[in-house]
């Protein structure tokens, strides 16, 4: 590996690793750089396996032996090595997962491409909060739906907290952006997707009675924390579904109920499907 040793924290190359608890720093810096970050070997394991290319890797130096053999194809890259001390003064936070590894972000793929032989995918329209983004996608992995679509205004799937929360999936998951409703929708309907929006509404179907009899193909839509789905996103729906709630509850955490629509919805895997995306790699 490529060792260097962090004499200081203003080095101009490790400005990627610079204030990573500052969101609206990270929001604008990140896509703007075509970079993200990896956090933790478990996850800097899984972006390797998905054909992500790292720029750089920041680590203690009794990480080293655990990096080395996940690096051995990238001879090239920098490995930036510093005491407990520098490290935090440099990010912010005291770097207990191993290692972070600045990424090149991977150019998204074409809507049609995400959509081409899924059955069940799930729409996240401005969800803002990165923990429930990155749960959205663990749910998706786990319960063996097919991809993600993301809004215009929807929280980064590859911002850190996002990826950490979703235990690396968002690497794994196929998922893309969409543009807004008028575009979107009519792409989706003929990718022969039903979208069905789960909101409270008086005209709602319970998810039971949905699953009862399920499409073929079906995009299940979500709303934002607190405000829900759009008027535009209702009025483009197929279907609006409800989970049938207890002891006075309206409604669940987005990726609570995300969850629970994909168990509900899912379809039953084949032999040797149990692990969808390469879960181990």
């Amino acid at each position: 590996m490529r060792i260097i040793p962090i004499d200081t924290v203003d080095a101009p190359e490790l400005a990627d690793y610079t204030r990573l608890t500052d969101v609206a720093l990270r929001r604008a810096l990140e896509p703007a750089g075509g970079l993200y970050l990896a956090e933790s070997t478990k996850v800097i394991r899984r972006a390797l396996a998905a054909g992500h290319i790292p720029r750089s890797v920041l680590l203690h130096e009794r990480w080293l032996p655990d990096l080395e053999p996940l690096l051995e194809d990238f001879p090239d890259v920098p490995v930036y090595v510093g005491s407990e001390e520098s490290l935090e003064e440099l990010t912010g936070f005291h770097l207990h997962r191993g290692a972070l590894a600045a990424m090149h972000r991977p150019e998204l793929p074409a809507l049609e491409d995400v959509l081409a032989g899924a059955s069940r995918v799930v729409v996240l329209e401005d969800i803002v909060d990165h923990t429930n983004v990155g749960a959205a996608f663990r749910a998706v992995a786990g319960l063996g739906a097919d991809a993600v679509l993301v809004s215009p205004r929807c929280a980064d799937p590859l911002y850190r907290r996002s990826v950490r929360v979703s235990m690396g999936t968002v690497l794994q998951v196929p998922w893309t952006r969409i543009g807004d409703w008028a575009d979107a929708a009519p792409r989706l309907h003929d990718a022969g997707f039903h979208l069905a929006a789960l909101a409270l509404s008086d005209d709602a179907v319970s998810l039971d009675e949905f699953a009862a009899d399920p499409p073929q193909k079906i995009a299940i839509v979500m709303g934002a924390e607190g405000d829900g789905l759009s008027r535009r996103a209702l009025s483009v729906a197929d279907t609006v579904v409800t989970i049938p709630m207890a002891h006075g509850i309206d409604s669940l955490n987005v990726a609570s109920a995300a969850a629970v629509a994909l168990y509900a919805l899912r379809v039953p895997p084949t032999a040797g499907e149990m692990q969808p995306f390469g879960a181990d790699a």
